[in-house]
């Protein structure tokens, strides 16, 4: 089996969790650079996973070390670039959301992805690698619950990072651009059908410093599906329990929820305050599974040259529907796709 070369950039929390999955825990690959601006990102990666060479450089890294494939988890603006610069150096690339910040970079990572149809592209959608959604789907598709119309998804973040979510507000695009991708992929997904109008509104109760950057702690958003079929949409920032995602899926002959509870483990804690389910506190606990298996899926499709379900035309699709979700919100008005 040949060995994979794979470089890193960007050892944040996220690029964290993708750099240990490909050092420790998944066969064939070995993790020979990564790359940061921050040196003691640089000292981890060589010191505890035993990184190669490290490197502050995007293009150094490119030029230098012997890669096949890239994985890319730098600042969002960063991405479109960087994937373009990793293909053109004949790499594989697996990069993390979103694919641009705006719709037309999302364009040039099409036409960069087009240009070399030889190389894996791969985008991070990791929900759609997570075992309850991968089950949900393989139900939806054998039938279990008839023909899916409705998607009902929520997403909110938990009350203890709100001042993080507070300081990143000037510049995170707004709440759906910032939070709603994942739950609009999953509904595009199961549906099996493309958005045609949207309408989107706010609220916000707790904090006024999000208004006060032209945002909210809460968002509701409609959605009507070419195929006739309904997509329901809650996000936030305000969770009191922890890290809350939950997705149902409605069809003519039953449904399926997946995480109602969003559950640490399947423990019950009985103590004074009653019977009590932990939940999770953050995406890289919840999603860790799903991170691992994504980035498999990857390696996978770099052995054997078969292109990713995931393609950049995801990235683009899911950019456009959040943009319209958020222009919806802005302008009080449903807005068409």
């Amino acid at each position: 089996m040949k060995e994979i070369r794979v470089g890193i950039a960007g050892l944040g929390r996220l690029g964290k969790v993708h750099a240990e999955n490909l050092a420790f825990h998944i066969p064939g690959v070995r993790l020979t650079a990564a790359c940061s601006i921050v040196s003691e990102e640089l000292s981890f990666a060589r010191d505890r996973l035993g990184a190669e060479s490290v490197f502050s450089d995007y293009d150094e890294m490119l030029s230098k070390a012997e890669l096949d494939a890239v994985v890319i988890v730098t600042s969002s603006p960063l991405h479109c670039k960087e994937l373009k610069k990793a293909l053109e150096c004949g790499k594989h690339v697996f990069t993390e959301k979103p694919l641009g910040v705006n719709v037309e970079e999302c364009k040039e990572a099409e036409k960069a992805v087009e240009a070399h149809p030889d190389r894996i592209f791969f985008l991070g959608f990791m929900r759609r690698f997570d075992p309850s959604y991968l089950y949900a789907k393989k139900k939806i598709s054998e039938g279990a619950i008839g023909r899916p119309y409705l998607v009902k998804a929520t997403g909110i973040d938990p009350e203890s990072a709100v001042e993080g979510a507070i300081r990143f507000a000037p510049t995170s695009g707004g709440l759906y651009i910032d939070m709603a991708s994942h739950d609009i992929d999953l509904m595009r997904w199961f549906l099996g059908s493309e958005a045609r109008e949207v309408y989107a509104l706010g609220a916000n109760f707790k904090h006024p410093e999000f208004p006060e950057a032209g945002d909210v702690e809460t968002g509701c958003a409609l959605y009507q599906f070419r195929n006739g079929a309904i997509g329901m949409l809650h996000v936030g920032r305000t969770a009191a329990h922890g890290y809350h995602i939950e997705t149902e899926i409605v069809g003519t002959e039953g449904s399926i929820r997946i995480s109602p509870t969003p559950a640490k483990n399947l423990a019950l804690l009985y103590d004074k305050r009653g019977v009590v389910t932990e939940c999770v506190e953050g995406f890289p606990e919840r999603f860790r599974e799903a991170y691992r298996n994504e980035m498999q899926e990857f390696i996978r499709c770099v052995r054997s040259g078969e292109q990713p379900e995931v393609s950049v035309y995801d990235g683009t699709r899911a950019t456009e529907l959040s943009f319209a979700t958020t222009k919806s919100f802005r302008e009080k008005r449903p807005v068409a796709l």
